[in-house]
């Protein structure tokens, strides 16, 4: 149908769209691989190889496309191709490409964030574009022509899967137990995996605290409530003291999670993180390698990190 329509010209003359929308079959999947799918390829790149006529323009919008085929390499030849990754919330540094994201539609709609409103309404939310926009609005809705505060965020957006994620994490690093241990039940009880658990939201938070307390202490740097004077303090600082530190996809600091960690990191000494984290270790082998039911391990585990010494 899309050879058809490039090869048919506009009945009334002047410039026609072809829009070859949502396309699936560009991807190294059973669907891409299948012979109907490769010839019926073959035939489109034949078509758009051999030029379109001056009235028409194609627009082909894909998921998944495989840069290894023919397809793609003859296509980033002969037209413009533009690539919209997905935020990837596993990699150090995502929060700080989607909170541009989200203060430019947040202007357009004339909301602000006041203090820390807007790191925490993207760490609850996420990076799923359709449920930022929806708590966007929402979040608009209840403050009015005030700007969104902490508390806002707190009351009215709905945590997201990174946002419980995260509120894990917030919970370890403010030593709250009793509210640590209710979230994983939590997550737990839905599905979520006990090792999925201990690696995205407790070893992260630990290590950053950890990160965040040996700044402080070793080169005296200071969170205040300042995020860039926060990171041109560690953007200073000789190479080799940084070379252990997170990094973005350009490599440059994630120097984000530190910054919250570093704000709230004098609830432990150095010493006890290295401890926690060892521990997080230590469950991490026990959730692998024994029988030991998931919760009793990951509540022994935030229990020995967050309890207070006899």
């Amino acid at each position: 149908q899309t050879i058809e329509a490039i090869q048919t010209l506009p009945f009334f003359g002047g410039e026609k769209v072809v829009w070859l929308q949502g396309a699936n079959f560009f991807c190294d999947n059973q669907t891409g691989k299948s012979e109907t799918t490769l010839a019926a390829v073959e035939s489109l790149t034949e078509v758009l190889t051999a030029g379109l006529p001056p009235e028409v323009n194609v627009i082909i919008s894909a998921t998944d496309v495989d840069k290894r085929r023919t397809f793609y390499k003859k296509v980033t030849k002969l037209a413009e191709v533009k690539t919209f990754e997905k935020v990837d919330v596993g990699k150090a540094g995502w929060e700080t490409a989607v909170m541009g994201q989200v203060a430019s539609k947040a202007e357009a709609m004339d909301l602000s964030f006041e203090g820390q409103a807007l790191e925490r309404f993207v760490v609850m939310v996420g990076a799923e574009t359709r449920v930022l926009d929806s708590e966007l609005q929402k979040l608009s809705l209840y403050v009015g022509d005030r700007p969104a505060n902490e508390k806002d965020i707190s009351e009215i957006v709905a945590a997201s899967h990174t946002g419980v994620i995260f509120a894990i994490g917030d919970a370890i690093a403010k030593k709250d137990l009793p509210k640590t241990l209710s979230l994983i039940d939590k997550q737990l009880r839905s599905g979520e995996s006990p090792v999925g658990i201990l690696l995205a939201a407790i070893v992260p938070r630990v290590r950053s605290l950890l990160h965040a307390r040996d700044l402080m202490e070793r080169h005296g740097i200071r969170a205040g409530r300042n995020y860039q004077g926060f990171q041109r303090e560690i953007d200073r600082l000789p190479a080799s003291d940084t070379a252990h530190l997170p990094r973005k996809k350009d490599g440059g600091i994630s120097a984000y999670p530190l910054f919250l960690a570093a704000q709230i990191s004098n609830r432990f000494s150095v010493a006890e993180l290295k401890n926690a984290l060892e521990a997080c270790l230590e469950a991490n082998e026990r959730l692998v390698t024994t029988q030991l039911e998931p919760n009793l391990v990951l509540n022994q585990l935030v229990t020995k990190i967050l309890a207070k010494p006899i």
